[in-house]
Order: structure tokens, then C-alpha cells, then sequence
């Protein structure tokens, strides 16, 4: 879809922005560990420094996104894992809120999210997020991880729009660089992207505490359009 509408486009990932980061940090460093150890026969602690391992060596490829990967490598079927306990997805406060006030509003929104497909598919059904986004896109499709300037450059090819006139709102500091280098403007970040974890102090990008928060910001940009 491009982008013919006046309002800058919202481009949002998902886990850890919109959705809960507490689920995804439950499956990969609490569920596999003792699924991993109950496939091989090793003690948990030998399970953990395992997947430590491969975690160390995967973190931000597609590999790392990729469940079929996972369960080739792990010996353990981890979409299946994952589906086994999708009602631990959980939304973000202010998640339904802004959307629907960005859905009222004419923003266009999109979803770009590194989750490989199956991963995602699952997620929305779950969510019933999916009829907010005007383009939904999977860096498994893309090719890219967006932590990578290429990811940008495929997903601008692909759905034409300005990076001057976009929000992007991610909760990873290498993928926000990976959008400013393309040349995305405004960038933001999550304080607390999973609610097993203290809010941050301190990052790189501005924070969003609530996702609400957000809708501060774009209306302080439509006075400044005004009167410029």
C-alpha cells in the first residue's frame, strides 16, 4: 500500500511494543530450557548453558526468529510449544487505545515485526490485531532482519513511503538503528517491554511508558504542521 494519506505513517513492531515481551521471554528462557532438558536427558543447567550458546550465536540473524530453525536445532518443536501456551499473549497497556485512536484518525498503520510468519500468524489470531494494520509485514518474507539498512530498503520497494514523514516504535536499540539508518526520523522506544522486568532508565531513543503516550507526540506534530 502506499502511502497517499497526509498523516505520517505509523509503523509498529510487535512483541515487546505491542505485545507483552513476558510471554516471549517465558517460552525462550523458561519453557525450552526444560523442554530441551527433557529431550536430551541433561540436567537444566546444562540445558540453559546449551541454549545460552546458541542464543549468543543466532541473536539478530533470521535464524533467531525463525521457529522452524529452532526446532531443527533444538530437537524440540518450538511452534508447537509456543501455540501450547498462546494464552500467555498478552497486549501492552494502550495497545488497543492507540490503535484504534490512530484507526480514527486516517493514520496509516503498519506492522513490521521480525517474527517469522508462523510465529505472527498465531500472535494476531490470538490478538485480533490484525484488522488495524494496513500493511503487515514479516522480516521472514522481507529476507532482511530490521536490524539490517536492506530490511528498509525491501519494505520501501515493497509498500512505497517517506521516511521523513514516519513514526517507527520498537523496543531493540539495534533495530532502531538499523530504521535511523535508513533515515526514519522518529523513533521510539518502550520503557518496559516485558512486565517481568523493571522499566528502563535509560536508552538511547525516547521512551514510551504507555503506548498512549505516543499520541502526544503526533499531535504536538500537527500544531507544529500548522503553523509552519
Amino acid at each position: 500500500m502506499s502511502n497517499q494519506s497526509k498523516k505520517p505513517t505509523i509503523i509498529f513492531d510487535m512483541d515487546g511494543t505491542l505485545l507483552d515481551l513476558a510471554y516471549d521471554d517465558f517460552i525462550w528462557n523458561y519453557l525450552l530450557p526444560i523442554r530441551y532438558a527433557e529431550t536430551h536427558l541433561c540436567t537444566l543447567e546444562q540445558s540453559k548453558n546449551t541454549l545460552y550458546q546458541f542464543y549468543q550465536e543466532h541473536n539478530h540473524t533470521l535464524n533467531w526468529y525463525s521457529s522452524r530453525f529452532w526446532t531443527a536445532k533444538v530437537g524440540v518443536d518450538v511452534l508447537a510449544m509456543q501455540i501450547e501456551y498462546k494464552d500467555k499473549v498478552k497486549k501492552r497497556e494502550g495497545c488497543l487505545e492507540l490503535l484504534t485512536y490512530l484507526k480514527e484518525n486516517d493514520y496509516p498503520i503498519w506492522l513490521a515485526t521480525n517474527a517469522d510468519a508462523a510465529g505472527l500468524k498465531f500472535k494476531l489470531e490470538k490478538t485480533n490485531l490484525a484488522h488495524y494494520f494496513d500493511v503487515i509485514v514479516s522480516s521472514e518474507t522481507i529476507g532482511h532482519a530490521k536490524e539490517f539498512i536492506e530490511f528498509w530498503q525491501i519494505l520501501a520497494n515493497q509498500h512505497p513511503f517517506d521516511p521523513n514523514h514516519c513514526y517507527f516504535i520498537d523496543d531493540t536499540e539495534k533495530v532502531l538503528n538499523g530504521a535511523k539508518k535508513f533515515g526514519i526520523q522518529n523513533l521510539f522506544s518502550i520503557q518496559q517491554p516485558s512486565s517481568d522486568n523493571a522499566p528502563r532508565k535509560e536508552f538511547t531513543y525516547p521512551m514510551l511508558n504507555n503506548l498512549t503516550d505516543l499520541i502526544q507526540y503526533l499531535e504536538q506534530a500537527e500544531e507544529r504542521e500548522k503553523y509552519a
